[in-house]
């Protein structure tokens, strides 16, 4: 292999990078801009990312990843980013406290806007336009002006990924993290639900635990490391042009970091072994992510983990199986089997959103609750039996109440999609939804078997 740079991607093959920006100048001067932008994040944090992610690894934690299908620039607010992250924390809590392991806290966030399209155009009433691909590209208005792409919509998105990790980092570190705080994170339309009252009874044993050690002169204030949590960034690295421009060289290593996340991972669509992304990935330093999906073949992956970790280092790659409720048991025991067979060191975790999305009677793309739940399901009975650890979920939800999956606690129907369907590409599971499926994950993390299906009918 050549020699890597952060430009060495260029002149590779690259799937699913818009190559039609009208001005090509305008490009490199918003590119310019990032390249003198603050870092968002910094080498440090990512490599205390890659250190939990190596515990995972070893069976010692869990992973949860979870956030936004596609950020938008319309539905971005203060209240909209922390209900997202009091989920998520309720999510962990729920998974902590039931697992007996620590929880790394990973989020779709502060940059996942581009989307890969499996069509290149839209046709609506007989006119052809470019696809949309996520607000840091072109818009979702169907007008040709909406879909040009827009390279100051990538000055947009850093801007608004840096406003949404200085309030994830204030919420994390400024006391709102605070166990202590653990009823307060409950959202409104969940509290009524079964699962609120499931989480109300582990908030209420964590409240009397606290008590306990308050009594016993451990408080907050005695010991800071309760009053925060480690929360990490995520997104797929899709326009490497942004993702060189926010490549920096680590000052105290000389390594290279991308610094637009603290993660990054390339999409099931992008994974070619010869191609930009791969390339681009191989190089940083920080802890990066591989979607697995069907059709991928045992020798086809063992290259992709030698090419992107080749020192087999513990925390530096994850795979994230996402087949679909009625694939992953053909495509994942044979990737399993081979991995662990051949001794690679990394971190097995679970999209089961991606491959159970189907479009609805009425036009709504959507997604089941319960083919959602049968992956999970399948994910940890499959794993443990080819000698690997199944250790982590990577969800697409969100802190609003919408209704853009089917079933789980609130039984959403197809008749309900239309009442609160936000999402600018692929459906989510609300609040409620989302807690219901950690409370199924926690319930196989302690009893070591599979999540009960019966919340799922």
């Amino acid at each position: 292999m050549k020699p890597w740079s952060p430009q060495s991607w260029r002149g590779l093959p690259a799937k699913h990078i818009p190559t039609d920006y009208p001005d090509p100048a305008a490009l490199e001067a918003a590119l310019d801009e990032i390249r003198r932008m603050p870092p968002l994040v910094f080498a440090g944090e990512a490599r205390n990312l890659k250190a939990a992610l190596a515990e995972v690894a070893a069976g010692k934690a869990f992973l949860l990843q979870g956030g936004d299908c596609a950020e938008s620039f319309k539905e971005f607010s203060a209240n909209n980013v922390r209900d997202t992250f009091r989920v998520l924390m309720q999510m962990a809590v729920v998974l902590t406290f039931a697992g007996r392991k620590p929880v790394v806290k990973l989020g779709r966030i502060a940059g996942q806007f581009g989307k890969p399209r499996t069509e290149e155009t839209e046709t609506r009433d007989g006119t052809t336009l470019p696809s949309y691909r996520g607000d840091n590209i072109n818009a979702m208005e169907f007008t040709p002006e909406a879909r040009t792409p827009d390279p100051q919509r990538l000055v947009k998105a850093y801007t608004q990924s840096a406003a949404t990790l200085n309030l994830i980092r204030a919420f994390a570190t400024g006391g709102y993290a605070d166990l202590t705080n653990v009823h307060k994170w409950t959202l409104g339309f969940v509290e009524a639900s079964s699962q609120g009252e499931r989480y109300r009874a582990i908030a209420d044993r964590i409240t009397e635990t606290l008590a306990f050690m308050r009594a016993c002169g451990v408080t907050p204030e005695s010991s800071p490391h309760m009053r925060s949590v480690d929360f990490y960034t995520s997104h797929e690295a899709l326009l490497l042009a942004y993702e060189e421009a926010l490549t920096r060289v680590d000052s105290t290593t000389g390594d290279h970091y991308a610094t637009s996340a603290h993660f990054l991972w390339i999409g099931n669509r992008t994974r070619q072994l010869d191609h930009a992304h791969v390339e681009f990935l191989r190089g940083v330093k920080n802890p990066i992510g591989v979607k697995c999906g069907p059709g991928l073949e045992p020798d086809d992956l063992l290259r992709l983990i030698d090419r992107l970790n080749p020192q087999n280092e513990p925390g530096r790659l994850t795979l994230v199986a996402r087949f679909g409720a009625d694939k992953i048991a053909h495509g994942l025991p044979a990737l399993a089997r081979r991995v662990a067979a051949e001794g690679r060191q990394i971190v097995w975790s679970c999209d089961p959103m991606h491959g159970n999305t189907f479009k609805a009677e009425n036009g709504f793309k959507t997604r089941e609750f319960k083919n959602i739940l049968r992956e999970v399901e399948a994910f940890f009975q499959i794993l443990p039996s080819e000698g690997a650890y199944p250790g982590g979920v990577h969800v697409e939800m969100t802190g609003q109440d919408v209704t853009e999956c089917l079933g789980g606690g609130a039984a959403i129907a197809v008749s309900d999609l239309s009442s609160r369907y936000h999402t600018h590409c692929d459906p989510r599971l609300n609040g409620g939804q989302a807690l219901d499926l950690a409370f199924r994950i926690a319930e196989a993390m302690r009893a070591g078997v599979a999540p009960a299906r019966e919340a799922a009918e």
